[in-house]
């Protein structure tokens, strides 16, 4: 039996909890006491639906300052109808707690939770919200999608970062439907790395900068979460625009070659060509412009936002183009 068959045979039990078919349950697991004595615990809602089918898990917030991914689970979990639903979707719009309550990309103890999967009941605070979320939601699911946003001071094109030499995992980001979708290895210590290596197929959305709500990337993870539904058979989507999605292999970021003010001329979005100007850094007066050009064909996925740079800062992320694809539903 395989891993999914497997999931998709147990009853769903959740922090001690058995969930019954055609329901919708809320439940908060206890992670923690703070120095006050209060308990701090990760929410989770969990839609099951009357009919079996695949566990979708959808988590956001593993960094506390990324904000569109809470979003968007908010408006799937609240619209999702436990009668229309095959299979189960769990929702994790929080991870990082900690984090957000101090608007924070880290945990209290400074270490980055998706570096620290699949963690230790018995290791750092990291370790142990990393052992819990695993143990709790993502050894019960047969697939998952982990929603993200640029790090403080950038933003990213919306864009979908997954194993693609995975046959299954390719095929499942292809059903999403992002407009960029790129070929990105597991990083040590990463949620996706270690639902991999439990055979389990995990998108990582990226979309947006920190500490900001995006309508479009909000709207793009939503429309995105539907059709991969749609895919696994668990949901029947709203109508959306079929979307063109183009496939990268490859990315590069342009950093800077000195310090000083930086003027970007380009945006999210934009294709650019080799030896293309992105923009010019220069000192406070303008004087001594050094221009920044593209190190290839391709197109822009992310930049810094923050025009005050030092030599070696990340200014333009770009992708190069392999293929252009629509969707596979």
């Amino acid at each position: 039996m395989q891993h999914g068959e497997s999931q998709i045979a147990q009853p769903l039990v959740i922090g001690g909890e058995t969930i019954p078919r055609g329901k919708r349950v809320r439940l908060d697991l206890p992670v923690a006491r703070l120095t006050t004595g209060t308990m701090m615990s990760l929410p989770v809602t969990v839609i099951s639906g009357k009919k079996p089918g695949p566990r979708l898990w959808l988590s956001a917030a593993i960094h506390g300052d990324e904000l569109n991914g809470v979003d968007i689970i908010r408006r799937v979990a609240k619209a999702l109808k436990p009668h229309r639903l095959n299979g189960t979707v769990i929702a994790v719009p929080v991870v990082n707690i900690f984090g957000l309550l101090e608007q924070s990309r880290y945990l209290p103890d400074r270490r980055d939770l998706n570096r620290s999967f699949p963690g230790s009941a018995r290791g750092s605070m990291a370790g142990r919200l990393a052992h819990l979320f695993m143990t709790e939601v993502v050894s019960q699911c047969t697939h998952g999608i982990d929603l993200h946003t640029a790090a403080i001071h950038r933003i990213n094109l919306p864009q979908v970062r997954a194993d693609l030499q995975d046959p299954a995992t390719y095929a499942f980001a292809q059903a999403f439907g992002a407009p960029v979708i790129i070929h990105a290895s597991h990083r040590d210590g990463s949620l996706r790395q270690a639902a991999a290596r439990r055979k389990i197929p995990t998108l990582l959305y990226e979309a947006g900068e920190a500490l900001r709500f995006d309508a479009q990337a909000i709207q793009t993870g939503v429309d995105g979460i539907y059709r991969v539904m749609a895919y696994l058979g668990m949901y029947a989507p709203p109508e959306t625009t079929a979307p063109t999605t183009v496939e990268a292999r490859e990315t590069r970021w342009v950093r800077a070659s000195r310090g000083g003010i930086w003027h970007r001329s380009i945006a999210l979005g934009d294709e650019v060509k080799q030896r293309q100007p992105l923009g010019f850094i220069s000192d406070t007066f303008g004087d001594k412009p050094v221009q920044v050009r593209s190190p290839m064909d391709g197109l822009v996925i992310g930049h810094g936002q923050n025009p005050l740079v030092n030599q070696g800062d990340a200014l333009v992320h770009i992708a190069r183009v392999t293929a252009e694809v629509g969707p596979d539903l």
